[in-house]
């Protein structure tokens, strides 16, 4: 009980925030050139800086598990070549970036930490499964994203160029790399600066729900029904279902259990939605499938924790 109203806390107020900025444009307080603007300012600015401080303030060098980095590193390929063939079988291919990127890309970094510092007491290995797992999420989804977007036909030598073009600048590649360096060279962050980073990484989730609750269509959403709720299984179950079991079988106990659980069957990150409305994508399937994920996702980590529970295996 006790792990479901943990869930239920981490859940819940995620997707109230998108049911609020659904009700705000609603009663016209958003309108949908506010929240195209609201999106775009949380991918330039807070997203990156967001991931950056997820990086920039690890200390990879006290909990270095090369084996566990590994394994969450092939995991998360594994994971993205099982979406991309699965996503190939719809008809409708303006959706096939979304479908991807949704239904391997999870709130690793924002849940990971706060669900095994509830269960453990302290952050455990979630700073390893982030460097093992969400640095390859934003790449592929950069990667993805730009390869299938939509009323693009095939792989030109422009095509390919821009592609490249727009993973070299885009803001969470740079976001990454700046991260990655500032702590592998131990670089000091001063209290000041820490505050101000810390501060406009917050805004990027509270705004970006809000933006995408005030641009979800309901209409639209409903012809997406079938694949919004495909990728929703796969992103609580089929993964989870597939890869637990191995890392069972590979060793890997409490901590390092708990932190695979959470980089697969965790709910869908709001990012999802912003970089596929700020890369050209509609955005409808993403959006759907982040409200399945973190409405269902409470009950579906606690099943799979209960499960880890009744082995003694966390």
């Amino acid at each position: 009980m006790e792990n479901l109203i943990f869930s239920l806390n981490a859940t819940v107020p995620v997707f109230l925030m998108m049911v609020l900025g659904y009700f705000f444009r609603r009663i016209g307080w958003i309108d949908e050139v506010f929240a195209s603007k609201m999106n775009k300012f949380v991918f330039m600015v807070p997203l990156p800086v967001l991931v950056f401080e997820d990086l920039a303030t690890v200390a990879f060098d006290e909990v270095w598990n090369l084996r566990f980095v590994l394994f969450c590193f092939a995991v998360t390929v594994l994971s993205i070549t099982i979406a991309t063939v699965i996503s190939c079988l719809w008809k409708d291919k303006s959706i096939q970036g979304e479908f991807i990127q949704v239904s391997y890309r999870s709130s690793a970094a924002l849940l990971g930490i706060a669900f095994i510092q509830n269960i453990y007491g302290n952050a455990g290995l979630a700073p390893l499964m982030i460097i093992g797992s969400v640095p390859l999420y934003n790449i592929m989804a950069v990667v993805v994203l730009s390869l299938f977007k939509p009323g693009q036909s095939g792989l030109s030598h422009e095509v390919i160029m821009k592609t490249l073009k727009g993973i070299v600048t885009n803001p969470i590649i740079i976001a990454i790399v700046a991260g990655l360096a500032w702590s592998a060279f131990k670089i000091p962050m001063p209290h000041i600066l820490e505050k101000t980073v810390s501060s406009v990484g917050a805004v990027a989730s509270p705004m970006g729900l809000m933006a995408m609750g005030a641009s979800f269509d309901l209409k639209k959403a409903s012809a997406k029904v079938k694949p919004a709720m495909t990728a929703a299984f796969i992103k609580l179950v089929g993964f989870v279902a597939v890869f637990l079991p191995v890392a069972v079988s590979l060793g890997f106990r409490r901590e390092e259990l708990v932190a695979i659980l959470v980089m697969l069957g965790s709910a869908t990150t709001v990012s999802c939605y912003v970089m596929a409305r700020n890369m050209g994508h509609e955005g409808v399937l993403s959006s759907s499938v982040i409200m399945l994920t973190t409405m269902f996702s409470a009950f579906t980590l606690t099943m799979w924790l209960f499960v880890l529970k009744s082995f003694s295996l966390v």
